[in-house]
């Protein structure tokens, strides 16, 4: 029985290609990063290769966006114009969905995030998503929020309109048709 997390070698292949490509198109998203490292470290890496597969597979669009100077680990973020299509309609977390009495979504955004292995982007990961483009201008995303905030029941979640980021804030329960949420992920 093999691993349910890790691409065949066609997948990968099929993959690879694809995150090529946009990385090519998109060379002011990742200066002095060179796809033959990122390769590299995708094909030493299987599961962050699935991850990306599932990023790529819920309408994500992901792209390496930076490295970390200390670690040297390339991250990679969803680049999507809108909110990735796969992952709409879902509220905050598992708490939130089950604090709905009807109407329940079918999944929360931080599940997905987890079975997916990504993380919610944070706030300053979304406005650093926002100097490589103009994201969610008809859709917004889910955002990691503090744990202060969620005790209260809160959530927040994050678009682009008029030419600035607006932060904003719902109960972890609420979900809408055109909100989702864009991951990161550390390769």
């Amino acid at each position: 029985m093999g691993n349910t997390n890790i691409l065949s070698s066609a997948e990968a292949k099929e993959l690879l290609n694809t995150l090529k490509t946009r990385f090519e198109k998109n060379t002011h998203r990742h200066a002095g990063i060179v796809w033959a490292d990122v390769q590299a470290r995708l094909k030493a890496n299987p599961a962050k290769l699935w991850s990306l597969h599932e990023m790529e597979r819920t309408g994500g669009e992901p792209d390496v966006v930076g490295q970390d100077a200390k670690t040297g680990e390339v991250i990679f973020m969803d680049c999507t114009a809108e909110s990735p299509k796969g992952r709409r309609s879902v509220c905050y977390d598992r708490a939130g969905l089950e604090s709905r009495k009807e109407h329940r979504p079918e999944n929360n955004a931080i599940d997905m995030a987890t079975a997916m292995g990504i993380e919610l982007l944070t706030e300053g990961q979304y406005r650093e998503l926002q100097k490589f483009g103009e994201f969610d201008l008809k859709t917004s995303s889910w955002i990691q929020t503090p744990d202060d905030i969620r005790k209260l029941g809160g959530a927040l979640f994050a678009d682009f309109r008029y030419g600035y980021v607006f932060v904003y804030h719902n109960g972890a329960q609420s979900y809408y048709s055109a909100r989702a949420f864009r991951g990161a992920l550390r390769v």
